[in-house]
């Protein structure tokens, strides 16, 4: 799930639109490039995320896979891009 958008299914974030950076022990890591940054992401738990899984952005989730250095506006720019803000 790695690079995939996820949107939020609970709490104050709900509806908000997500880039996955990490999976560890039944929660996510995510990050939006602007309140929720690469250096600091939000941790939530896989159940109260929704996967979008028709719509990634491949070459961010290659650079994430390989552990690339990634922007916060690259972040951003791929939310953007795909209808997410």
């Amino acid at each position: 799930m790695i690079g995939m958008f996820a949107r939020s299914k609970a709490g104050h974030d709900k509806n908000k639109t997500y880039v996955i950076l990490k999976e560890e022990d039944g929660y996510v890591f995510l990050a939006d490039g602007i309140r929720k940054t690469i250096e600091n992401p939000k941790k939530k738990k896989l159940k109260h995320i929704q996967p979008i899984i028709q719509n990634f952005d491949e070459e961010l989730v290659n650079r994430i896979e390989q552990k690339q250095l990634i922007q916060n506006e690259e972040i951003k720019r791929a939310i953007r891009k795909h209808g997410g803000l």
